[in-house]
């Protein structure tokens, strides 16, 4: 399975900027005007993972390939999006599939890149766009529950608890509330009308305050308002300065820690996102071998063997037999899947193992 992240936020918060520090690529156009982004960007970019490069480096494999997220860029959402205002409201039904939203929000000043607002108001920006995807949540779900009425009518047992659920759920967007925080009887009818209606409010948030190089090395006002938000709400929050990552894009791996040391910062902004991604969504990584490869593969944490197996050919979950396993310590420690063997330490496991973070696998099969 691969992660996907839909990046939203106000016009002229630096989201293309963001886009294009995070996919290591010019893919977005960037101006310091409004709906500068007309489609769509999106790119496939690969997890950031140090482990694979030192498989790949221990065992002489000519290629290490990594898994891959994908990163979806729309218009800015304004006050008004659901009823038609702005661009962003065409471009909703792009990010429905993500698993989760991570929300730009401007902690920068800048004379040459104008606020959509008069003042920089993390608060009030943050307000606006939450109340936009609570507003188009509540449009799909009108028309849902029109639906269900007259399925209802026709099979009550099948599609009364649905209707019941989305009327409770449509009383809670009412009030503002995400759907990520309806609970309650319907909670279970709640879960099948997400599978289908996949509500924007019900997807995990990252919200990252996007600074200017001065930001980094100090706390500032905004930043300590968005964070507050993300913490009032259960989200998670990265500080980063999308200028800066920019600019990083063309340097190799040691300049780009130097230079990220040097602003006070620790981790880029995509590790950060894609780290607290996985923590939020519940995934992992594993890892396969054969003599032309390592590679990484996401699962969710508590797949069973088989699932995993699957995760990289179909047929290989229909022909599970068993699965060599090593932990990725293990591995480096002794250097080699002959040295492990020798040790004692290549694990047989079956059709139950429940793969963990950072396992070598070799699956056995009959397909």
């Amino acid at each position: 399975m691969g992660l996907s992240i839909g990046i939203v936020g106000l016009p002229n918060v630096g989201k293309s900027t963001t886009f294009n520090a995070l996919t290591k690529a010019q893919n977005a156009e960037v101006a310091s005007y409004p709906f500068c982004t007309i489609q769509p960007n999106r790119a496939i970019v690969p997890v950031p993972d140090p482990r694979l490069e030192a498989l790949q480096a221990q065992t002489g494999r000519p290629q290490a390939i990594h898994a891959t997220i994908e990163f979806v860029d729309i218009a800015g959402l304004v006050e008004g999006a659901s009823r038609g205002e702005g661009l962003g409201n065409q471009f909703l039904a792009h990010i429905r599939e993500v698993d989760l939203i991570v929300h730009i929000v401007r902690c920068f000043e800048d004379l040459n890149v104008p606020h959509v607002s008069d003042t920089l108001d993390p608060v009030h920006d943050i307000e606006v766009v939450n109340l936009e995807l609570v507003l188009a949540d509540l449009q799909q779900l009108d028309r849902k529950i029109e639906r269900l009425e007259g399925q209802a009518k026709g099979d009550r047992r099948t599609y009364q608890p649905l209707l019941d659920a989305a009327r409770a759920l449509r009383e809670h967007l009412d009030r503002g509330a995400p759907a990520r925080n309806f609970e309650g009887e319907h909670r279970e009818a709640f879960q099948a009308l997400n599978r289908e209606m996949r509500f924007l409010t019900a997807k995990p948030v990252i919200y990252v305050a996007n600074v200017d190089e001065d930001g980094l090395g100090q706390t500032l006002p905004c930043e300590t308002a968005v964070r507050g938000i993300a913490e009032s709400l259960g989200a998670d929050f990265v500080k980063l300065c999308a200028r800066l990552e920019e600019a990083l894009i063309d340097l190799d791996e040691r300049e780009r820690r130097e230079m990220l040391a040097l602003a006070g910062a620790e981790e880029s902004g995509l590790e950060q996102v894609i780290r607290l991604g996985y923590e939020r969504l519940g995934l992992i990584s594993f890892f396969s071998m054969n003599e032309n490869e390592v590679r990484a593969w996401t699962v969710r944490k508590g797949t069973r063997a088989p699932e995993a197996a699957g995760v990289i050919h179909t047929d290989f979950e229909r022909g599970f037999i068993k699965a060599e396993v090593v932990s990725y310590p293990v591995f480096m420690h002794h250097g080699s899947l002959a040295a492990v063997r020798a040790a004692g330490q290549l694990r047989i496991e079956g059709k139950d193992y429940v793969v963990q973070d950072g396992d070598l696998i070799y699956f056995r099969l009959n397909v």
